[in-house]
C-alpha cells in the first residue's frame, strides 16, 4: 500500500516534529503502510522492548517490522496516543518520550462486527529519538509496557500458514 499520510510534516516546532514520530507509526500500523512506518525509525539497528509480563526485546529494524508491523498492520486496529511528554533541549540531536496508548485490535475486515474477537490494551510508550542526518527526528529505542489488556488474547496470536 502506498503511503496515504505524508511522511514529513513541514512547519513543525522542535517538539511537534519528536511527538510526530510516534504518530506516524501508530497511524502505519493502523493504515498497514510501511512507507510510513519505516520513515519513523533510526535505520536498521533501531530496537523494541515489548513488557508485557515477558519481555519480549527486538533488536533491529527487520525483527520489528516482523514482530510489530507484519503483525498488527494487516489488522483493523486504533491506536489512540495521550498523555505525551517530551525531554528535548535546546539544539539536541537526541529527545525522550513517554506516552500512554490504548490500542484496539480486531482480526482484518472483522473491526465493525459489534460481537467480533477483539482485544484492547492500555499500555505506556517510552521512546528514544534521534536526530538524522536529514535533520528528522526518528525512533532509535521503543519501549511498550502493557498494564492491562481486556478481551481475546487470541486476536494477537499471529495465524500459522
Amino acid at each position: 500500500m502506498s503511503s496515504t499520510v505524508p511522511t514529513h510534516l513541514e512547519s513543525l516546532t522542535p517538539r511537534e516534529a519528536v511527538i510526530d514520530v510516534l504518530s506516524r507509526v501508530a497511524i502505519a500500523c493502523d493504515l498497514n503502510d510501511l512507507e510510513l512506518f519505516n520513515s519513523g525509525w533510526a535505520g536498521e539497528d533501531a530496537s523494541a522492548e515489548i513488557h508485557d509480563g515477558e519481555l519480549k526485546a527486538l533488536p533491529n529494524l527487520a525483527l520489528i517490522r516482523k514482530h510489530i508491523f507484519e503483525m498488527v498492520g494487516p489488522m483493523d486496529t486504533t491506536h489512540n496516543v495521550s498523555n505525551v511528554r517530551v525531554d528535548l533541549k535546546d539544539g539536541a540531536n537526541t529527545a525522550f518520550l513517554t506516552a500512554t496508548s490504548l490500542a484496539q485490535h480486531c482480526p482484518p475486515g472483522r473491526g465493525r462486527e459489534p460481537d467480533g474477537p477483539k482485544f484492547l490494551v492500555g499500555g505506556q510508550y517510552s521512546l528514544d529519538l534521534v536526530k538524522d542526518d536529514a535533520n528528522e527526528w526518528k525512533i532509535k529505542k521503543f519501549g511498550l509496557k502493557v498494564i492491562w489488556r481486556e478481551g481475546d488474547p487470541s486476536v494477537m496470536m499471529p495465524k500459522k500458514q
